[in-house]
């Protein structure tokens, strides 16, 4: 995989950064307390909530001092995204604190797609978020939650502008990065963002290496997580209703059992694709994306580390789905080569599956969004199970139990 270009100046400001903590000068430290301090200076507010978010934070903050191996961008990247993320958290609790009828809103048959990274979960949401009846947490309205948005702005709150500003400079960086995964304000965001405001998701592991935060998020009880996240929805349909939520992130894989205890109507879209297609796709999209932050890129032992991550979080899911958990009714399955190519009529029959209407003006709203958004609209994402150094025979056994359960088929290597 070769490594992307850099402006001149951002070499420049990686090396001299660099230099000053070589020398012992502490340049842009991230220190927990400090976060916190900020954060409630920033906002005006000292309630941060439920206590369980303080270690997870802890940890994320040792380990990218520690193991990120962060360049002087990377940190400040850093330092950003967690000081949004603490003063969102402070947003969020005073506006349930001051607005108690905010906690009354009803969120009913919420339907979440999941799948493993990679499986057509992005263009299915994407896709998802054209019919009118549905309600997607869009990107800017995750990023910036206040003020709560409103109906009558929604498609024009100047935030849109800011966030849309903001990929723009990710794309001088990173200008091959959304052949792998389409960015922008007006898209659907993953729930992963949503998690995040509770410092528990995947996210960041995929954006730096953090091994030992990673290690935490595994072991952790997610139902209190699933508790915020729909504290969270509730807040950001409070002035902006729903009729039905619609959600996404491969990281529920992992958590299926914690989101039916707090959503247990929901209807859940898996989506399957060959594992060794997942795995090679997702290893390049991976290092494309720590190298934003980081100059060590390592893709064999991204690919050995999250190879194994996604296996455990298809047993986790087929554990919840043969165990009785999930009837018939309230799941539906998406196999990746019998979606692309054919996406009205594969969500046609999702929305049957579930009783759903399916009307006239989603159909053809969804249409005109593949039409203006097609498959290599910003280049092509090139990858090969080779480049991340996986042994196919091994990757296959791996694999097996999942792929004859569902019956995923194998897919060539190019």
């Amino acid at each position: 995989m070769p490594e992307p270009s850099r402006p001149v100046g951002l070499r420049l400001l990686n090396a001299i950064g660099g230099g000053l903590r070589w020398a012992g000068v502490p340049l842009l430290p991230l220190r927990e307390p400090a976060l916190l301090a900020r954060a409630a200076h920033r906002t005006g507010l000292t309630d941060f909530g439920d206590d369980r978010f303080r270690e997870p934070l802890r940890i994320l903050v040792q380990a990218l001092e520690t193991e990120a191996a962060l360049t002087t961008l990377g940190r400040l990247i850093a330092r950003a995204d967690l000081q949004r993320t603490l003063e969102n958290r402070l947003r969020f609790v005073a506006a349930h604190k001051t607005h108690p009828e905010i906690a009354a809103g009803a969120i009913h048959r919420p339907l979440f797609v999941l799948g493993l990274p990679r499986t057509g979960t992005t263009i299915l949401h994407d896709l998802l978020a054209q019919d009118p009846s549905n309600r997607v947490p869009m990107t800017w309205e995750v990023m910036h939650p206040w003020p709560p948005p409103e109906r009558a702005t929604f498609d024009t709150d100047p935030r849109i502008a800011q966030v849309d500003r903001h990929f723009q400079g990710v794309d001088k960086v990173l200008p091959g990065f959304k052949a792998i995964h389409p960015m922008g304000a007006r898209l659907p965001q993953e729930c992963v963002a949503l998690t995040a405001h509770d410092f528990a998701t995947l996210m960041h592991h995929t954006t730096y290496h953090v091994p030992s935060y990673q290690s935490w998020l595994e072991r952790t009880d997610m139902v209190p997580v699933y508790a915020s996240h729909k504290r969270q929805l509730q807040y950001l349909q409070w002035r902006c209703p729903a009729e039905r939520w619609v959600l996404k992130s491969p990281g529920h894989l992992w958590a299926l059992e914690a989101l039916l205890a707090v959503y247990p109507d929901a209807c859940i879209v898996q989506t399957h694709r060959d594992p060794l297609k997942v795995i090679a796709s997702l290893t390049s999209l991976i290092s494309t994306l720590r190298s934003l932050a980081s100059d060590r890129s390592e893709p064999h032992a991204i690919a050995a580390d999250w190879t194994r991550r996604l296996a455990d979080g298809l047993e986790k899911t087929m554990a919840v789905r043969t165990g009785g958990r999930l009837g018939t009714a309230q799941v539906f399955d998406v196999h990746y080569t019998e979606f692309v190519g054919h996406e009205v009529d594969v969500i046609h029959r999702l929305y049957a599956h579930f009783g759903l209407p399916f009307t006239a003006q989603a159909e053809a709203a969804m249409r005109r969004f593949l039409a203006a958004h097609p498959k290599d609209k910003h280049g092509t994402h090139r990858y090969r199970l080779a480049d991340a150094g996986l042994d196919p025979v091994e990757e296959r056994r791996r694999y097996a139990a999942y792929m004859h359960h569902f019956g995923v088929t194998t897919e060539a290597d190019p």
